[in-house]
This record gives C-alpha cells, sequence and structure tokens, in this order.
C-alpha cells in the first residue's frame, strides 16, 4: 500500500496502526538480513507507539503511515550511529525538526536506514534490493532499499550532491529534493550546510506530496495545463555525454512521448557558468565537510574512513579565498540558469548515468543531480523504464526555485503518463 492508501484506510478505520506495523516488521525481518538497509529497528518500540496511535482519537495528515528516516537525521527515541563507529549507540535527547513534524502528523517511525559515514563518499554495506551485486547509490542507500524493498512506503535521506535522487534512481522509486532551505535541517549532522537538504523517498508521487505538505505547512496545488500545454525544457547538462545509452534514451523517449500528449518541448542549454559547477562542488563540499568535521578528525580520526579521511584533508587545504570565489561562481549560476524557467515550467534532464554500477566499492557519479543541489532547485526522480540488463533507469525533472509544489503537480501527470518501472516483491 501506499502511503496515502494507509492514512486513508486508517482514517477510516478499516485497518489499524498496529496491523501496518506488524506487515512492515515481518517485511524487515524476511529481507533485511539480507539488504541491510537498517541500521535499528525495535519491533516493541514500534508496537507500543503503533497501538498509541491507534489510540488516539484525532488523526494526522500520516496516521499511521511507517517511515524510515536516515541514520544521521536525530530521533530521540533510538540511536543514530552517522554509519560511524564513533557514534555507535549515540542517543540524542530530542528529535530532528523533520522527525518531530512527522510524528505530529501521526506518522510511526519505524526505524533508522543505513547511511554511507557521515552521509560521504565511503560506501554503506546495504544491497540494491534488484540485483544484490549492484550499488544502491549513496548516501542515503538504505532509505532507497527499504521503499524500493516493500519494507516501509516512505523514507527520509538527505543530499549535499545526489544523495536522494542518484539512490532513489538506482533503486527505481521516486526520489526528491526539495528547494533548498524549505525542509527545516536542525537535527540533521551537516555535511556541507550550503548544500544539505532532506528530501522524500517513496514510490508514487502522491506520497512524496503529501508528505513534503506536512513538512513545509504547503497547501495542494493543481496545475491547469487547458489554457496553454505545459512547457517541458530539454536540458541535457554538460554531464550528458557521461551517460550511458540507456540513461539518455529514456530523457529523449520521455520528451518524445510528452511531445504526443500534448506537452510542449523545446531544447535548452545551461549558461556557460555552469560548466564551473562540477569543479565548484568539490571545493564548497570539502571545505564545509571539513569545518563541519573537526570534532570527529581532531579526537576520532582513526575511526574515519580513509576516503572520507581524503576529503577531509583536501578541504582542510583549500583557502578561504578559493571557497568563496566558488561561492561567488555558484551564486552566479544561480542567476543565469533561473532564466531557464521564463520560457518554461520544467527542465527533463539525466537522473543519473545509467543502471546502477555493479560492485559496491562505488556510488555512482553524482554529477547529473549536484547540479541542481549547487543551483538550490527542486528536482525529482521518476523511475520510467529499464535498462539493458533490467534494472531501473528513469528522468529528472527540475522545477525554479521555491516552486516545488508546481513540479510536484506536474510530475505526478508525467508519471501517470509515461508509467513508473516496476519497484522489487520478492
Amino acid at each position: 500500500m501506499s502511503a496515502t492508501q494507509i492514512k486513508n484506510a486508517v482514517a477510516s478505520g478499516s485497518l489499524s496502526c498496529e496491523a501496518v506495523a506488524r506487515d512492515c516488521l515481518e517485511r524487515i525481518s524476511a529481507r533485511d538480513g539480507t539488504l541491510n538497509a537498517f541500521a535499528f529497528v525495535d519491533p516493541d518500540l514500534v508496537l507500543k507507539q503503533a497501538k498509541e496511535l491507534d489510540s488516539l482519537g484525532e488523526r494526522g495528515a500520516l496516521h499511521g503511515v511507517p517511515i524510515g528516516v536516515k541514520d544521521v537525521i536525530i530521533t530521540s527515541d533510538m540511536p543514530t550511529g552517522m554509519g560511524s563507529p564513533i557514534f555507535e549507540n549515540y542517543l540524542s535527547f530530542e528529535d530532528a525538526a523533520c522527525v518531530s513534524q512527522l510524528r505530529t502528523a501521526g506518522a510511526l517511525i519505524i526505524g533508522k536506514t543505513v547511511t554511507c559515514e557521515f552521509a560521504g563518499p565511503a560506501p554503506s554495506s546495504t544491497l540494491n534490493p534488484h540485483i544484490l551485486s549492484r550499488t544502491p547509490g549513496g548516501s542515503s542507500s538504505g532509505s532507497a532499499a527499504a521503499v524500493a524493498d516493500f519494507m516501509v512506503p516512505l523514507a527520509l535521506g538527505t543530499q549535499t550532491g545526489g544523495s536522494v535522487v542518484r539512490p532513489s534512481s538506482f533503486c527505481g522509486i521516486v526520489g526528491f529534493k526539495p528547494s533548498f532551505g524549505l525542509i527545516n535541517t536542525h537535527g540533521v549532522k551537516p555535511a556541507a550546510a550550503s548544500l544539505d537538504t532532506v528530501g522524500v523517498m517513496g514510490r508514487c508521487v502522491e506520497d512524496i506530496e503529501l508528505t513534503f505538505r506536512v513538512l513545509t505547512g504547503a497547501e495542494p496545488l493543481a496545475v491547469d495545463s487547458e489554457e496553454r500545454p505545459i512547457r517541458i525544457g530539454l536540458c541535457r547538462t554538460y554531464a550528458w555525454t557521461g551517460a550511458d545509452a540507456c540513461s539518455r534514451e529514456a530523457v529523449e523517449d520521455a520528451a518524445r512521448r510528452l511531445a504526443s500528449a500534448g506537452f510542449h518541448i523545446e531544447e535548452l542549454d545551461l549558461p556557460a557558468s555552469s560548466n564551473d559547477l562540477p569543479v565548484t562542488r568539490e571545493i564548497i563540499n570539502d571545505y564545509e565537510r571539513a569545518r563541519a568535521m573537526a570534532w570527529e578528525w581532531k579526537t576520532h580520526r582513526r575511526q574515519i574512513s580513509p576516503r572520507l579521511s581524503r576529503a577531509l584533508e583536501n578541504g582542510l587545504k583549500i583557502p578561504l579565498d578559493r571557497y568563496l570565489d566558488a561561492l561567488k561562481r555558484v551564486a552566479l549560476c544561480r542567476v543565469e540558469a533561473s532564466r531557464l524557467f521564463d520560457t518554461v515550467d520544467l527542465l527533463l534532464t539525466p537522473s543519473a548515468n545509467g543502471e546502477a554500477l555493479s560492485g559496491l566499492e562505488d556510488t555512482g557519479d553524482h554529477r547529473f543531480q549536484s547540479i541542481w543541489t549547487q543551483l538550490r532547485t527542486p528536482s525529482i526522480h521518476l523511475p520510467t523504464s529499464s535498462g539493458p540488463t533490467g534494472m531501473p533507469v528513469g528522468i529528472q525533472l527540475v522545477g525554479r526555485y521555491q516552486e516545488d509544489l508546481k513540479l510536484l503537480a506536474i510530475a505526478q501527470r508525467v508519471l501517470s503518463l509515461l508509467g513508473s518501472g516496476p519497484c522489487v516483491a520478492v
């Protein structure tokens, strides 16, 4: 069941929160020993909270909906391990703002999903539920796998480069990175504060929109296309040549099919300033991450992985003037790129390089997602097709900064036209 279906069934009394919780716990028990999507689940705690939700007369917008929470987002009743031995059994006295908002809406936090170490570049132990020898992507690997494998209908992730959209693409689910700053990040372990964004992962756009509205207080938005067709800009970006044929075909096929359905499609290029984004991303990410992890680097350096250590060492070597110059270049690109939306409603672009990579040593190329992370625009991955080996492939839609509801409304229409690729149901 989708989160919306669960919420409606609980509201009508045809399903109890406890029954939903038991079903999810049964699935986790059967599958997570193989996939390792969850870092922490306490069945007794889950069932206790589900029974408490059943006893309440008032029903919230997510009442009884089980949600996984990425293990860099603090919770008061579950440890937050950050994917690192440094924080083993760490328990906060408070919930992150986003977790508290979900609980207020009646959501059931079913557990903490596995993250790459400090949401960084080192791969996690989570496997891809489609083919176990393929990466699930990073760093929100556990959240993507848990949703794709029907352990939970929804999960929170975070994105600093591509950590919501890429694992959603590799695992064949819907992944939404909202506009920077719209979902409060208090209680989320910082990686790069000027880029960090809380995202939502699910199996349909309707569930994503419902969760986004809970977390922001937004009202529903319907897009009326009777007066004019929806305008989509086909934006291949500088990363296009690095995409596999299946990813390029997914985007071009979507453009053809949407044009046949009455959408207006035009080709657009990012401004020349965007060519700096691969470089600025590494400067900003490493500089800010090194300073955000000053305590861990000073006191627990030997417990940090070699891959993350290299990023921190690089960040500490970056001079302030180089960091400030990177910020200025990105700010200029944001202004120039925003003009693309003067003629289109959304951009259509690749989500990832292609199918999930074989092996677990590399979580994938962030260039297809970090463009939009730096530009702070909302973006959503839609699982519309599959690649040559049957693994999920899809498309990414991008909206104007702070026009998230418009993006979600059109994305729902696009996915209904193109059709969704299959999730895993073993």
